[in-house]
């Protein structure tokens, strides 16, 4: 199945087939990274893009170290680097982004119903674009066969198990509560695995050593429910993968490509990633890409600018403990990228009058966070964290798994089967065993 993806599937970071107009409108965005305990965006620290730094993450459930990679970043913090070594590894000389975390529970977790994925505060139904469905019925087919959608609620998400969804997981050994504990590494990148006294929980649960049978291995709902995440023990992973570009805000998949930047409309929007327990609503981390337009990207690009001179002043910035850190390979030694920054604020200035009013009015000219106002579909946990959709499925079998969104007839119009076999018929007869995710073999 790697081959055949790759063989029909454009390389990474590859702009090739960006016409003028598509790139003029991109030029008016800019991206931004942050993560934090919570979906309260006033909670969350903003991420370094490859760079050695990490965020330090910590609520009542557990402490996480996170680190983002894009390919050909070119966001915002300006002292973010656009490569990182990541990609150089051979293993991820495809991949365009990696989202990887280390953490330590603070109490037992569950694994059965925690979840990785995507979700949204509010309906996103009437903004998805042309062939969603049959891109959706690509990823679950060939990609991740774990995952489940539904689109069309109030609040949208698309999850799969987290243990199935992750392409890299290790366990490591114990760590005192009090303790510190190591970040995902650049060099080497993190490789399915453990260490120390992971090896026996590793041999005693009868993990594969592959990290694509192991994804299999936790499509199952009785296998999750053998491993707990354990108080005081350091597990970490890495979700990597090269169908989403975030350097020309596009979606490759094999046989479909989407250039997500016709869809936005000139405001600005967020893709959260959240790892978190389904039935709870219990949130225990997030990260957040923010597509910046408008008014918002040129705050932002202000904010920026001011910390930059303010860190060139002082030699040193403040890190996620907001203890005083010394600058690193992984801060760009350049001055401030102010031309690209300026360009963005500029393109954003060209937008109609209208859009900058509705903007300034509320609607897109901030951050997303969660609208405590609106309760009709989700519920509130103790700590004030939102609950998303209860998607209950999660922890069916494969051959049960379907997406939400097939009940929404009348609706949308659901994607051609048609289309779906004829991608299959195009990747033809490969193999089952796919570092990524491919189509999960039957039990």
């Amino acid at each position: 199945m790697a081959s055949a993806f790759r063989k029909r599937f454009s390389g990474p970071g590859n702009s090739n087939g960006n016409d003028p107009a598509t790139q003029q409108e991109a030029d008016k965005y800019k991206l931004k990274v942050t993560a934090g305990p919570s979906y309260d965006q006033s909670q969350h620290h903003d991420v370094s893009v490859n760079a050695d730094d990490s965020v330090y993450i910590e609520n009542a459930f557990i402490r996480a170290k996170v680190k983002v990679r894009v390919r050909e970043y070119r966001g915002l913090p300006s002292t973010s680097q656009q490569h990182s070594t990541y990609f150089d590894d051979p293993m991820h000389e495809k991949d365009l982004y990696s989202v990887a975390f280390s953490f330590v529970p603070k109490q037992d977790l569950p694994s059965i119903d925690t979840v990785w994925g995507n979700d949204f505060d509010h309906p996103v139904r009437d903004r998805l674009p042309p062939g969603f469905n049959t891109a959706f019925r690509i990823v679950k087919e060939f990609i991740d066969p774990g995952l489940n959608c539904d689109a069309y609620a109030d609040e949208p998400w698309l999850y799969g198990p987290s243990l199935s969804c992750w392409f890299a997981f290790r366990i490591g050994d114990q760590v005192g509560a009090d303790s510190d504990f190591p970040a995902p590494m650049e060099e080497p990148a993190m490789r399915e695995g453990s260490e120390g006294s992971g090896l026996d929980i590793r041999s005693k649960l009868g993990l594969p050593e592959n990290n694509e049978k192991r994804r299999k291995h936790f499509l199952s709902a009785s296998n999750r429910e053998a491993l707990t995440f354990e108080k005081d023990r350091l597990y970490q992973a890495d979700f990597y993968n090269p169908y989403i570009d975030f350097s020309n805000f596009s979606l490759k998949l094999p046989g479909f490509s989407l250039k997500v930047i016709k869809y936005v409309d000139q405001k600005s929007h967020c893709l959260r990633y959240v790892f978190k327990n389904v039935k709870t609503g219990d949130v225990f981390l997030n990260v957040n890409f923010h597509l910046l337009w408008g008014n918002k990207l040129r705050e932002e690009v202000e904010q920026d600018r001011r910390s930059s001179q303010q860190t060139a002043n002082t030699g040193a910035k403040p890190d996620s403990d907001g203890e005083s850190q010394a600058n690193t390979k992984g801060m760009n030694g350049n001055a401030p990228q102010e031309n690209g920054e300026q360009q963005a604020a500029a393109g954003a200035s060209s937008a109609s009058a209208s859009n900058r009013e509705n903007e300034a009015a509320g609607r897109g000219g901030s951050l997303p966070t969660t609208h405590p106002e609106d309760t009709s579909n989700a519920s509130t946990d103790p700590r004030g964290d939102r609950a998303s959709v209860d998607i209950g499925a999660v922890s069916r079998r494969t051959g049960e798994a379907q997406s939400g969104s097939s009940n929404q007839t009348g609706r949308q119009s659901q994607p051609n089967q048609n289309g779906v076999e004829e991608i299959a018929e195009m990747l033809g007869s490969t193999s089952t065993d796919d570092r990524r995710g491919s189509k999960a073999l039957q039990e």
